[in-house]
């Protein structure tokens, strides 16, 4: 009894913004074990793949640049909290979407780096020569060069996902504490993190997309160029949706070409808003599991489209 009397008032000091972090590193405990197990599966399905994609994920985890984007990540998501928004209220909205626009943004461009140097460079060194000249065919080296790179990004992800969503939950306590205001219940972080954690999930979707088209990319062209057209592609990305409608307001063969020229890009194009949740996260609402289903699919579908096209730049590209 003395001891649990004594316990009471420590569990009692806890931080509300501390309760959810169980979940969180529940969360990033299966995750972690989920893509151990889908990589092991790989491994054991197609051996060769897996071999590709074992080595190349050790090799992206050795490069500097995945330490140099982890701890950029870890230092401005820390920061965010802390920085004054003046938005009357409304900080912990732009934290979330400015956590996870840094974090998309990190792991887009460390798997564009990582396809250039995995692909790009070994081809051009006459590494990946040496490579298939054993008993391994060329969508061996595609394919497991692309799952090799996806395996980093997701633990990038996991890292500084699980950051983030601690920082979200802190922030809802700290602009509590200094708007003198009654500070949040454990449920009310919890809520805020329930609310934005599918935009992970999208974020994490966005660059698995940009990622095989960078590794597509790879298969013809150096880092150089393979930066500038899939930044342009992402730029792009983005204003698919309002040039798919930018044939309002037009009138005869104007609007019939403008109308055409929509349709092509949005269909050759990513549609990258379709991983954009920014204003579910303005309006407080939470994303349906349909929607990430979706979501899901559409990245799966494209992602697929892009290795096949870069199978084809591959199929014919002399090594030699």
């Amino acid at each position: 009894m003395f001891v649990s009397s004594q316990l009471l008032p420590i569990a009692a000091a806890v931080p509300s913004w501390l309760v959810p972090g169980w979940v969180i590193l529940a969360g990033a405990a299966v995750a972690a074990v989920a893509l151990a197990a889908l990589y092991g599966l790989l491994r054991l399905i197609v051996p060769k793949v897996g071999a590709i994609a074992a080595t190349t994920a050790k090799e992206v985890l050795a490069q500097p640049m995945f330490w140099v984007t982890l701890v950029i990540g870890v230092c401005a998501l820390i920061a965010f909290p802390f920085i004054p928004y003046n938005t009357f209220g409304e900080d912990v909205k732009v934290v979330k979407d400015s956590g996870l626009t840094v974090i998309m943004v990190l792991a887009i461009v460390l798997g564009l780096w990582s396809a250039s140097v995995s692909i790009a460079d070994e081809i051009e060194g006459r590494t990946a020569l040496t490579l298939l000249s054993k008993p391994i065919q060329r969508w061996h080296f595609v394919v497991g060069k692309f799952l090799g790179i996806v395996a980093p990004l997701a633990i990038l992800f996991i890292v500084l996902g699980s950051l983030f969503l601690m920082t979200v939950s802190y922030k809802v306590w700290y602009d509590a504490r200094e708007n003198s205001t009654p500070r949040p219940t454990p449920a009310q972080c919890q809520a805020e993190v329930v609310q934005i954690a599918p935009g992970l999930g999208l974020a994490l979707l966005e660059s698995i997309v940009m990622t095989s088209i960078a590794v597509a990319i790879a298969t013809r062209l150096p880092m150089l160029a393979n930066l500038t057209i899939c930044s342009t592609i992402y730029v792009l990305g983005h204003l698919v949706a309002q040039l798919a409608q930018s044939q309002a307001g037009q009138s005869g063969m104007g609007r019939a070409m403008v109308q055409f020229m929509g349709l092509l890009i949005g269909t050759i194009l990513p549609n990258l808003d379709n991983f954009n949740i920014y204003a579910a996260i303005t309006a407080g609402r939470e994303v349906p599991l349909s929607y990430l289903g979706w979501a899901g699919l559409y990245c799966l579908l494209y992602s697929t489209a892009a290795i096949l096209v870069g199978l084809v730049l591959f199929h014919d590209r002399d090594l030699a």
